[in-house]
């Protein structure tokens, strides 16, 4: 990681101490786990401090983290790697011990990843939020911090069910207004829970229970194997 970035870092911890854990990174970049509760005050002071200077949000993303690290198959013997693989990993850390780190699966599912850069002093920085337990995930809006928040936040919204709490027009933003669900949400069902059609009875569109039976394909491959082709046979050799 960058000087600068590590420099960044010290003067995060000096100034906020145990309210913000640090999360381990593979790629050299900066990342931070903020409480809650302080996610407002921590932001405002990101933006306006002169010696960070984040002035732009430039994405805002849910994370459903419903059995993370759990691969394909659900298996209880088989490899992590492999044709049969499948493992139970434990959940992502509530702070300071990276991805790989156990946390309360029921309370740390849902999370907001933010992305900031400083344009004034051309560093990123990463925060990572956990949403409030209980359904719906809440957080709090960062739209009176950063306006670029509010489509962010409504897509967050639209796709993983995650409220933030002081939006001044959280709605829908890609799915259709009669949609159920939240289509990133890692329970959410892939053939969905309706489905649209234009009844000519009634002259309009209608939204009915989907049709659309859940199965699960088994490829089949054919090969060929002279091996267990017919002989050819001798129409000059008499039985």
């Amino acid at each position: 990681m960058s000087q600068a970035l590590e420099q960044t870092a010290e003067s995060l911890s000096a100034r906020f101490g145990e309210e913000l854990t640090r999360v381990a990174s593979r790629c050299g970049e900066l990342t931070f786990e903020v409480p809650a509760a302080r996610l407002r005050e921590l932001c405002t002071a990101l933006r306006d401090d002169p010696q960070w200077r984040f002035e732009q949000l430039i994405d805002l993303t849910g994370v459903d983290y419903l059995e993370y690290g759990r691969v394909e198959w659900n298996t209880e013997t088989a490899t992590s790697s492999g044709f049969s693989r499948g493992k139970a990993a434990s959940p992502p850390a509530a702070g300071g011990g990276g991805e790989s780190s156990a946390a309360a699966a029921e309370d740390k599912r849902f999370a907001v990843v933010y992305h900031l850069m400083s344009v004034a002093h051309n560093r990123r920085l990463r925060l990572r939020a956990w949403c409030e337990a209980g359904e719906p995930p809440m957080l709090d809006s960062l739209t009176d911090v950063w306006k670029a928040a509010d489509w962010y936040e409504r897509e967050a919204f639209d796709l993983f069910g995650i409220v933030f709490r002081g939006h001044p027009d959280l709605r829908r933003i890609l799915t259709d207004y009669g949609f159920v669900g939240h289509p990133f949400r890692r329970d959410f069902p892939l053939s969905g829970n309706v489905e649209v059609r234009y009844d000519p009875a009634r002259g309009r569109v209608v939204y009915e229970p989907v049709s659309i039976e859940p199965r699960i394909l088994t490829p089949r491959v054919i090969r060929e194997d002279q091996r267990f082709e017919a002989a050819p046979q001798d129409p000059t050799r008499h039985g």
